[in-house]
């Protein structure tokens, strides 16, 4: 039996150190000795007896007695070895968020339709939005698809009448106006982050694929920047973290504009006076003043900072892509190329979500094609 501080029992596994957190553990089949830290004796007790529980109907071999918490970590642990870190952080998200505690203590082959449906209805009580539940949708079915195709269950309870469009319609992402870019790029002016902002404008990144990016990914004299790598800080556990782009067409070669070229040899003038650039990073083109990269979130923050100056309705980093490609059309680029340079797998993406018609340019084109309607009219 393991004591707390001040000596009193706390139960088998579980022992107060002297930093005053919580830590339980005890040895798993495997003969694994599995240990987790908690500030809280309530949370730390609750790990251990679900824990002991999974380890208990666990065994692979045992299949039809597993429950379903112990089914998806081993079907994500194998999504581990075969899918994008990003992949897999969502797939995790959506099961202990969703999932887990509608089915988690379920038995495998017990999991109906109903049980399925539960989920997505308690989602849509719950207020999220149809998007975030077909993310989760995506996670069920393939976690119990796995299970299928390994003959554990005659057949996908995560079947079509099993319902998720149920959730809140989430807001398009419109890109910016023409008068909207022009106000907020006033704004932005001498703001921290304006060479950032400014940036995505004339190259259409994602915001990861900023953060990642080098020096030697720019090529001065031929005017081009490579793409070969997309970094975010993971707040969870206090650490940046260094990946792939978002797909195999995320790797890619662009042209720069001069205006593109101009900010990087801007950008290369601030990181020369930053007072400290920790060695880690001073191959980094974007830092902040501390000589680090800039968080994902803290983008965010300051482009809401700036559309309430300007007052502007607010938008995220990604509504700057979305006004990039938007521009680009309407300046005459071809969807092709423009689907190269956003770095998308097929051009419906590239057409259908990030490219977006404004007002001006719906009143250019009828304006083109009135001669004609006249004529036709007159028939």
């Amino acid at each position: 039996m393991g004591k707390d501080l001040k000596g009193k029992e706390l139960g088998v596994g579980i022992t107060q150190q002297k930093d005053g957190l919580y830590n339980a553990g005890f040895v798993d089949k495997l003969g694994k000795r599995r240990v987790k830290r908690f500030k809280k004796l309530q949370e730390c007790r609750k790990w251990l007896e679900d824990a002991k529980y999974i380890n208990e109907h666990s065994s692979i071999t045992e299949a039809n007695n597993m429950i379903v918490d112990a089914w998806f970590e081993y079907w994500i642990s194998i999504k581990e070895k075969t899918v994008r870190p990003n992949t897999v952080r969502n797939y995790r998200e959506r099961y202990k968020r969703n999932i887990s505690h509608v089915i988690g203590k379920m038995l495998l082959v017990d999991v109906k339709p109903i049980h399925c449906q539960k989920i997505f209805s308690d989602m849509a009580d719950e207020g999220y939005k149809t998007t975030t539940m077909y993310q989760t949708r995506i996670a069920l079915y393939n976690m119990l698809d796995f299970a299928k195709e390994n003959d554990i269950i005659i057949n996908n309870p995560c079947k079509k009448s099993v319902r998720s469009d149920m959730g809140k319609p989430s807001e398009n992402k419109k890109a910016l106006e023409i008068n909207e870019q022009k106000k907020f790029l006033e704004y932005a002016k001498g703001q921290s982050y304006e060479n950032q902002y400014r940036f995505i404008l004339q190259t259409g990144l994602r915001t990861g694929e900023l953060v990642g990016l080098k020096w030697d990914d720019v090529d001065f004299a031929k005017k081009t920047l490579t793409i070969s790598r997309s970094m975010e800080y993971r707040h969870s556990v206090g650490i940046w973290r260094v990946g792939e782009p978002k797909s195999a067409s995320g790797y890619r070669t662009i042209p720069l504009t001069d205006e593109a070229v101009r900010i990087l040899k801007d950008q290369k003038i601030k990181n020369s006076n930053l007072k400290v650039v920790p060695i880690e990073w001073s191959d980094y083109i974007f830092l902040c003043r501390k000589g680090t990269p800039i968080k994902n979130s803290t983008y965010d923050t300051g482009l809401y900072k700036i559309c309430n100056k300007a007052s502007i309705k607010p938008f995220a980093m990604h509504v700057l892509r979305h006004t990039f490609a938007t521009r680009c059309i309407e300046g005459g680029m071809k969807p092709k190329t423009l689907q190269k340079i956003l770095g998308h797998s097929n051009i419906g993406i590239t057409m259908n979500l990030y490219v977006t018609t404004t007002e001006d340019e719906k009143q250019k084109e009828i304006d083109l094609v009135a001669d004609t309607l006249m004529l036709c009219s007159s028939i």
